[in-house]
């Protein structure tokens, strides 16, 4: 059976990352020859989390098709966000937990997509369907995902079952997942050594809408008012990486991962500008759009931008 390479999205996160590695496992006990492989460096967190555990980081690649003719996907399908030259190989798997777009195939495929807080729930739901022993390491991969994708089980797009697979998967980790969880939020919001460049670009997904090429970025902070101090640099770097892009519009949403809210920033025309502030019902305040209660850009952020544009 010829190798395949597992990988999340580009920029990856914690969960990009960690379901890539679970799910590699996971393909691996089933007969096939697959290897877990990153679009991107490591955040923080991801740093913190692959050291807890430690687990080694997967290699980092830029282009797929020089290596295998097939790949697997997780955590994400729409093609601007995978390898440039997706279209070159076989996708063979999708395992995922976002919207379907801009996504095809010319040959049929196994896919897996449910509507819960973190992709590493569905993993964790097919070493059940297997009957696949989780590794201790594993679970404790799957334990940090859930807890980043869904802030702590804070987010709304949390449900029972990644409640219930951070409990489970906790014990096999043996570690208190709100107390390690904590640690692990506040190792990733620690933004004082990166330039704004680096921050914008570390969690960023590009949408299209109504024509329109959206980047749409988020940053996690435990001190929202030190991170807006910073609001003309993020600014500057928005610009410069709308010019250089292409990009209509960028979002920026600063989260606060201690009481669950956001502030985003803007940067493009006026018109499409306006379009926002009629997307989330206000008005921006000095370049700021604070959104209480908003930490979700799968379902609190991208959703309002869609109906609008």
């Amino acid at each position: 059976m010829a190798k395949e390479l597992v990988f999340g999205h580009q920029n990856p996160d914690t969960d990009a990352i960690s379901a890539a590695i679970e799910y590699s496992y996971l393909q691996n006990q089933l007969g096939y020859d697959t290897e877990a492989v990153a679009l991107g460096e490591p955040n923080k967190e991801t740093e913190f989390v692959l050291n807890y555990f430690h687990q080694e980081m997967p290699r980092v690649v830029h282009n797929v098709h020089d290596e295998v003719d097939a790949v697997m996907l997780v955590d994400h399908n729409e093609k601007q966000q995978s390898a440039p030259d997706i279209d070159q190989v076989t996708v063979t798997h999708v395992v995922d937990h976002h919207r379907i777009a801009n996504f095809q195939t010319s040959a049929p495929l196994y896919y897996r997509a449910e509507p819960v807080g973190c992709v590493s729930t569905v993993v964790w739901k097919l070493y059940h369907e297997h009957q696949i022993e989780i590794p201790k390491k594993i679970a404790g991969l799957m334990v940090s995902a859930i807890i980043s994708d869904t802030l702590l089980l804070k987010s709304p797009t949390t449900t029972d079952t990644d409640r219930q697979a951070v409990v489970e998967a906790a014990q096999i980790a043996g570690i208190d997942y709100e107390a390690y969880g904590l640690e692990m939020l506040k190792a990733g919001a620690d933004i004082s050594d990166q330039t704004a460049a680096e921050l914008i670009d570390a969690d960023a997904k590009s949408f299209e809408m109504g024509g329109n090429q959206f980047r749409i970025a988020q940053i996690n902070v435990v001190d929202l008012s030190a991170a807006l101090k910073r609001q003309a640099e993020f600014e500057t770097a928005m610009a410069q990486s709308c010019q250089a892009n292409s990009y209509n519009l960028f979002l920026l949403a600063i989260t606060n991962v201690l009481d669950s809210d956001t502030t985003v920033l803007v940067s493009g025309p006026e018109a499409l500008t306006a379009k926002v502030e009629v997307a989330f019902g206000k008005k921006l305040d000095q370049g700021q759009l604070s959104l209480p209660g908003v930490v979700s850009r799968k379902k609190q952020i991208v959703p309002p931008l869609q109906a609008q544009f």
